[in-house]
């Protein structure tokens, strides 16, 4: 008995080793080009080429991501359009049908901005005062006042200036251990992100009271905010931007932000103009603009020397110096005028885009 049990069990093992290699050797035999990891430039054409060796099929039905691009009887090219998608990775299956039963074979390409940004500076055409005590993380314009919200553990906040003067009408203090990240005007509430505590504020914008707070799992962190009417966008250190419902704050899509040589990270404080997403890059002298439905960096503006260094006071710090960058971009949309700031800098101003 003891013989014929090792003899059954050892069949048994031999036909399931058989098995799987005769399914590996399936697989194996499968290929899908193009090769993963293959770049693109949005607008290029992609064409996609299943290769079954030995395998058979019946037919074959192809996914971009979750989405279905086509579906064939045979091993004939298929090939479709980038110039509406958004950039970054992109996903791509042969879903292979064969006796009532299928298995997936996929392969990857990264999609970059069609063309290099478009190269722009500036021209400075007024300049205002700006509280040196504001940390400035979220920087919105409305009606003559400046709403931001600040950063710095213990002293965060959200408050209200008068533009002409500089003066603060009115500020309200979050829980001193939260540090404060960007923010967006919806109707009449401010919404402000917290950086690594996952928790968002509602204030009430004429009197700033606190309405409410809200648990915020979206990104990695919360850095920028900016509001299209619709829906709210926010980043989180990463070349991400995303979707978020302006009345729950969930999550409802994203973009990842690319421009002609690969992702680009560290998208900060953000202001949704004229259907464009104007972006500061935290640490970087420059505004991008980015086009919020592919990702794509159409422009860049080159804001070196807007506050001079050598206008820096003579007591500044290297940490100060490094810490205090340029971060803060409003736009007032009744007077079409574009207005910028950095983190405790003394003026706010007025700029006009001029193309290089």
């Amino acid at each position: 008995m003891k013989i014929q049990s090792t003899l059954f069990i050892a069949a048994v093992l031999s036909m399931l080793l058989f098995s799987c290699r005769n399914s590996n050797d399936t697989v194996n035999d499968i290929s899908l080009n193009p090769e993963s990891g293959t770049t693109y430039k949005s607008g290029d054409a992609v064409n996609v080429n299943l290769k079954l060796g030995s395998a058979k099929m019946d037919s074959v039905v192809y996914l971009l991501d979750s989405i279905k691009l086509a579906s064939k009887k045979d091993t004939s090219a298929i090939t479709f359009k980038t110039d509406t998608l958004a950039l970054g990775p992109r996903t791509i299956t042969a879903r292979v049908y064969n006796g009532g039963k299928s298995q997936d074979i996929s392969t990857n390409i990264v999609l970059l901005a069609a063309k290099a940004p478009e190269e722009y500076t500036y021209k400075v055409d007024r300049v205002f005062p700006h509280d040196t005590n504001a940390y400035t993380e979220g920087f919105l314009y409305q009606d003559g006042y400046i709403y931001e919200s600040t950063g710095d553990t213990g002293k965060s906040a959200i408050q209200k200036s008068d533009l002409e003067t500089g003066k603060v009408l009115q500020k309200q203090f979050i829980d001193p251990k939260y540090f404060g990240e960007g923010s967006a005007i919806v109707g009449n509430k401010i919404v402000m992100l917290t950086w690594k505590d996952r928790i968002g504020y509602v204030f009430d914008k004429s009197t700033l009271k606190v309405l409410n707070t809200f648990n915020n799992n979206v990104g990695v962190e919360g850095w920028g905010m900016t509001n299209d009417g619709k829906k709210l966008y926010m980043d989180d250190s990463t070349n991400r931007i995303w979707f978020m419902d302006k009345d729950s704050y969930q999550q409802i899509g994203h973009i990842d932000v690319y421009d002609d040589k690969g992702p680009v990270d560290s998208v900060n404080e953000m202001e949704y103009i004229n259907g464009k997403i104007y972006a500061n890059r935290y640490t970087y002298d420059y505004i991008l603009v980015i086009d919020p439905k592919t990702g794509a960096v159409l422009q860049k503006v080159d804001m070196s020397n807007l506050w001079p260094k050598s206008q820096h006071p003579a007591n500044y710090t290297d940490i100060e110096e490094s810490n205090n960058v340029l971060n803060g971009i409003a736009w007032d949309a009744k007077g079409k005028r574009l207005l910028v700031t950095g983190k405790r800098w003394p003026h706010i101003y007025q700029i006009s885009l001029v193309k290089k």
